[in-house]
């Protein structure tokens, strides 16, 4: 799935929709986002293109320039906004209705919500946004997301087969630890590591550098002499 831009106009939707074309030919079966903001991107876009849905913080909302008929028919992803606002949009584009417009097909819907609201020390909940100032921000964050498939589970739109069953988890030990100071060089071990650019010296002592870099700096800038 990759979103490739939104289309603010009809030759922003023509240049979008070729690429999205051209991607499709290449990687059949991948999804190609392009998020609809003009009224021309409907007729432009072809139907194998899914429309990006802006449903959260944009400068355009959907009624400013579409109808509820040009979702219709087509696929759909929901950019942003709740579960529960999300979950509105979907059954305005799929429930049926008085002038029998086909269903959208919803590919999907995603949101980075949850990670800004837990740097001010709150998680989501099915009741709302709740008080999180005791938990981490890794902590807060996996609250909302398990009260988010939660919601989902409710409304029975929650896959029987997840991701990490068919790919694995997300995040895998490596082979062989690497470790990394802030000046980008490699420390190979972890006893190398403890003992990382530090050094003696006859005037001040034991010294310890953040990088290599800093080492030889301060090294010649103070003219130290190493023990």
């Amino acid at each position: 799935m990759a979103v490739l831009g939104d289309a603010y106009n009809r030759t922003e939707a023509e240049e979008l929709g070729e690429t999205a074309i051209q991607l499709l030919e290449e990687s059949p079966g991948k999804e190609i986002i392009v998020v609809a903001k003009c009224e021309d991107a409907f007729e432009i876009l072809d139907q194998e293109v899914t429309l990006g849905y802006p449903n959260g913080y944009s400068d355009l909302k959907p009624e400013d320039y579409s109808s509820v008929r040009d979702w219709r028919g087509r696929n759909v992803h929901v950019l942003g906004g709740s579960p529960q606002s999300q979950f509105e949009v979907i059954e305005e584009l799929t429930q049926p209705n008085l002038t029998r417009d086909p269903p959208a097909d919803i590919r999907g819907v995603d949101g980075n919500g949850v990670q800004k609201a837990a740097y001010f020390g709150e998680f989501y909940s099915r009741d709302g946004y709740q008080r999180a100032d005791h938990l981490s921000i890794r902590e807060t964050v996996k609250i909302s997301l398990e009260e988010i498939k939660a919601f989902w589970q409710d409304k029975g739109l929650w896959p029987e087969t997840e991701p990490r069953v068919l790919y694995g988890p997300a995040v895998q030990e490596p082979d062989q630890l690497i470790y990394m100071d802030q000046g980008g060089d490699p420390i190979p071990s972890r006893d190398a590591l403890e003992n990382a650019y530090i050094g003696e010296y006859e005037e001040h002592g034991r010294l310890a550098f953040e990088n290599k870099t800093q080492k030889q700096f301060v090294e010649h800038r103070e003219a130290l002499n190493k023990i």
